[in-house]
């Protein structure tokens, strides 16, 4: 539970005033953001995500999550003398995606960190939104998110390649995974549970850079919070596509059933850690290369060819 002045106005929120209280326990600003970043840096060293000598390459929408990660990795890693870098995808949602990039450019010259930036148009000649259109006026019902999902894995990939990044970061929470698990268990889709957890992929997976999830183990809620606190610049509204999307739905229920039910997140999450080591062996996957464009893939073609193979045909 967030103290509503913690939000409204975090400009005045001095260090020894509470801003959140969870399970019994009152948090001052100071020991909420000792709290939120130990528990980053913990989800690091016990899940291995960042070795000694890696090159981190952070995927930034401008958002709060990928903020909040960016700034962490950078903070944590930097001691360690570890390279942190960020990208930024323009999908091309007209104000929405300007103002994200605005701010996460902003952010990142404060920060010192080095930004790179792409976007649809300049990897597949146009934008979510055209793309969208030629799809609806095609009759093909694709869902919006999941077609944003597939085409932004695969400009993730291809620019950390590009960039010889070794590991590939992303803003994915304690929320999102909860979501990822409940939607691949409603619809049946236990390979594609076998790709979660907090770091996805290995170095002896040719083509294809492990992936890792450092906010894993911090609530949306919790994420929000650290964001507010540090006045981070950060358009905290959903992104307009979204609004109709089964991950929503899920999200919603989701949420109402928390607020019932205390933890239920958590236990989602970690009922996926006891039974992943076994998923992963049972549908542990070949990652190839994509005959059709050479990126990596775990058939002869890649979502984005099959994708695209669909509105050519």
């Amino acid at each position: 539970m967030f103290v509503e002045n913690a939000i409204q106005s975090p400009e005045t929120v001095k260090d020894s005033d509470i801003v959140m209280e969870s399970s019994g326990v009152r948090f001052t600003k100071e020991k909420f953001l000792r709290y939120f970043e130990r528990k980053v840096r913990k989800t690091i060293r016990v899940h291995n995500l960042v070795g000694k000598e890696e090159h981190v390459l952070a995927g930034v929408s401008g958002g709060k999550d990928s903020t909040v990660l960016i700034y962490l990795l950078n903070k944590i890693l930097k001691s360690r003398k570890i390279s942190v870098e960020g990208l930024f995808i323009d999908v091309g949602i007209q104000n929405y995606s300007t103002i994200n990039e605005k701010n996460i450019t902003k952010f990142c010259t404060e920060q010192g960190i080095t930004l790179h930036k792409t976007s649809y148009r300049e990897i597949f000649g146009f934008s979510h939104c055209y793309l969208k259109d030629l799809l609806a006026a095609k009759n093909m019902e694709v869902n919006s998110c999941t077609t944003c999902g597939v085409l932004k894995r695969y400009v993730l990939n291809k620019k950390a390649k590009e960039l010889k990044a070794t590991k590939l970061a992303t803003g994915h929470n304690l929320d999102d995974e909860a979501q990822a698990v409940t939607m691949n268990m409603f619809k049946n889709q236990m390979p594609l549970m076998a790709r979660l957890g907090p770091m996805s992929g290995s170095s002896n997976q040719p083509g294809l850079i492990p992936r890792i999830k450092p906010l894993y183990f911090c609530s949306e809620d919790e994420v929000i919070l650290y964001s507010k606190l540090m006045q981070f610049p950060v358009k905290y509204d959903v992104c307009p596509c979204s609004l109709e999307a089964y991950r929503r739905q899920v999200s919603n229920l989701l949420d109402d059933f928390e607020k019932q039910h205390k933890q239920t997140k958590y236990a989602i999450v970690n009922s996926l850690l006891t039974i992943l080591p076994t998923l992963k062996k049972e549908f542990k996957g070949s990652v190839s290369s994509c005959t059709q464009c050479g990126e990596a893939s775990s058939g002869e073609l890649c979502g984005t060819c099959k994708l695209f193979n669909k509105i050519i045909n």
